[in-house]
């Protein structure tokens, strides 16, 4: 087995399997800039192992995702790196992750939150616990969704029920998403290995060159019709959204909220 370590997270790959496993269940797996950015490296990690078919994304602890740092919604919460390059790390996360060449399966349980909900939609597949509640905070936070998770949604879940769970930040259980197209699968939390273990096996064991071609050409017709492309514009939002008067002040009473939990 070989194995790696990056930042929030640990990767490893054997025969035709590989995993990524978010590994900061202390804080429900959250997702800094860095860890974004090495989420885009290990796409590429994994890409260097043709042998790899399946790559199962998974959270340690209670969570899949809390999503992106709190401190990352402050205009001064981005760390070292410049700014617009901050920005664009979920988008970047995601196309990498969405590209590589081996089926990604999300495995959720737990809480998948705003910018969890956006890597769990940039897997091929998605297997959740009937427990998972799914929510999308962002805009309570004073800022547009971004990463190119809009575009993703309406790809998966349509346009009108994107609006109203982005616009309303209203959580949902895993039973909608299911209802709604986002989710392959739901299964009872005790099942939920098994379950991500059949689907995994039943693509592995297929033949890799219709099993890949099958994902390429699904992803060329799906970004035709949502223009994921077009999300590299989201960071100049993102940027915007954290400037925004009345979006601070949204962001700050809802960080007293989440501090008072």
């Amino acid at each position: 087995m070989e194995t790696a370590e990056f930042t929030g997270f640990r990767v490893d790959a054997e025969g035709v399997r590989g995993n990524i496993v978010l590994s900061r269940p202390d804080r429900l797996n959250p997702l800094s800039t860095e860890t974004l950015l090495d989420l885009e490296t290990a796409a590429r990690w994994f890409d260097a192992r043709p042998d790899v078919r399946v790559v199962v994304v998974s959270g340690e602890g209670r969570a899949f995702s809390a999503g992106a740092d709190l401190v990352s919604f402050t205009p001064g919460g981005m760390g070292d790196r410049p700014p617009h390059e901050a920005a664009d790390a979920g988008r970047r996360m995601a196309d990498a992750l969405e590209s590589m060449r081996a089926i990604g399966i999300a495995r959720i349980h737990g809480h998948c939150v705003g910018g969890g909900l956006v890597l769990a939609a940039a897997c091929d597949l998605r297997v959740a616990s009937s427990d998972t509640r799914f929510s999308i905070p962002e805009i309570d936070l004073g800022i547009p969704l971004a990463w190119g998770g809009i575009p993703r949604l309406v790809r998966e879940i349509g346009p009108a029920l994107t609006k109203e769970l982005v616009m309303t930040c209203r959580p949902f259980d895993a039973d909608e998403a299911k209802a709604a197209g986002f989710l392959n699968r739901v299964v009872d939390l005790d099942d939920l290995d098994s379950a991500v273990e059949e689907l995994a096996d039943a693509i592995a064991s297929r033949p890799a060159f219709a099993v890949q071609a099958t994902k390429s050409a699904t992803n060329a017709v799906t970004s035709q019709m949502v223009g994921t492309a077009r999300a590299w514009a989201d960071s100049q939002a993102l940027m915007a959204g954290l400037h925004d008067p009345e979006g601070r002040q949204s962001a700050e009473n809802y960080l007293a909220k989440v501090r008072k939990k």
